[in-house]
């Protein structure tokens, strides 16, 4: 039986004056996948993050979530259709407390009605309405008030991700590998279906990076996430992901399983060189 097909980028090509920084590009994730996306620095593969998310609008080609065509929305609708990103570049509210962090990511609850229709319209279950936390928080009925729930839902997160015993703390005193946690948590609050990690072990140590390939692990069968991976750390992405795609110069030259992949000969002359880091 075929899985339910979670995102299609559809000959996706972006365009920067002369420059193509993506061209043609093709690439289905299925539900539950955990995917790794790969290449040399310049390759494009910001670039298709920032496609699918919204920041970018492609010169042609279509970004299909679900089965909603999401080309050109803005991220926050993006996000609250269930996409979410990191960043390489941990970028926590380093002054606020971690559960303060998570609460940020919940902001669109309360805003977002117009991309709730979005979802009714399209048959999906409403996020918003359908938990009856708009009018609640409206009238303040009881102790249901939404700011109430989202702090109980943010807490239940954080003990999801063995972080509630730091909810006071300021992240900005977390150790890095515990910011990086920190910061998918946060994008976890949004509720997603598909999480986007961009570098996620960047400037991690090798143990704090062992301790990262079992968090996503765990996150994607703990949430029911589909995940797609950028990363130069090749163990992390021989280890944990069932599927790669590699570019170079804004095109596919390859996609396969990891041994697939380590032993194509494009691959091998762009970007992974003699394979010393098996």
């Amino acid at each position: 039986m075929e899985k339910e097909s979670v995102l299609k980028l559809d000959n996706v090509t972006m365009q920067f004056g002369g420059l193509i920084a993506v061209g043609d590009f093709n690439m289905k994730l299925e539900s539950g996948e955990l995917v790794g996306l790969i290449g040399p620095n310049g390759a494009g593969k910001t670039t298709v993050f920032n496609v699918i998310t919204g920041i970018y609008t492609p010169t042609k080609g279509r970004v299909i979530f679900g089965k909603i065509d999401i080309t050109g929305l803005p991220p926050h609708y993006i996000t609250h259709l269930g996409i979410a990103r990191t960043f390489q570049n941990i970028r926590l509210f380093s002054d606020m407390t971690v559960l303060e962090n998570v609460l940020v990511s919940q902001h669109h609850k309360l805003e977002e009605r117009h991309a709730d229709k979005i979802l009714q319209k399209h048959g999906y279950k409403s996020k918003i309405i359908g938990k009856g936390w708009f009018w609640k928080s409206v009238f303040k009925i009881g102790y249901f008030s939404m700011e109430k729930q989202m702090v109980k839902e943010a807490r239940e997160l954080l003990k999801k991700v063995e972080l509630l015993d730091l909810e006071n703390e300021k992240a900005s005193s977390l150790p890095y590998g515990m910011q990086r946690k920190l910061e998918i948590a946060r994008a976890l609050a949004t509720e997603p279906k598909l999480l986007l990690l961009d570098e996620p072990a960047a400037g991690m140590n090798p143990h704090e990076t062992e301790e990262l390939m079992e968090f996503i692990k765990k996150i994607r069968d703990d949430f029911n996430l589909t995940i797609l991976l950028i990363e130069h750390d090749m163990k992390v992405v021989m280890g944990i992901c069932e599927r790669i795609v590699v570019m170079d110069y804004g095109r596919i030259i390859s996609k396969g399983t990891p041994d697939e992949v380590r032993n194509d000969p494009k691959v091998i002359e762009a970007y992974l060189g003699d394979g010393s880091y098996v």
